[in-house]
């Protein structure tokens, strides 16, 4: 799989890695991404999400619930 957060939608990022000589040269920033298992309680079955730790901040904050309805109603498969 790709490493994109499945809720947020962070992917890497380029840029440059600068010496101290100020030589640039390409390199990756990559997000934080976690696999995480949450029971989802309203359909009693555990589902696998690969998140950021945004993420992980926005299902605490707003419920996974609505997170996964939302999700499923761009397309998402969970």
């Amino acid at each position: 799989m790709a490493r994109v957060c499945q809720v947020t939608g962070k992917k890497p990022m380029g840029g440059h890695k600068v010496s101290h000589s100020n030589i640039k040269t390409k390199r990756r920033f990559l997000p934080n991404l976690q696999t995480k298992r949450y029971y989802l309680a309203e359909e009693e079955k555990w589902i696998t999400l690969k998140l950021s730790g945004e993420g992980i901040r926005t299902i605490n904050k707003r419920g996974l619930f609505s997170v996964v309805k939302e999700l499923r109603a761009q397309g998402q498969h969970i």
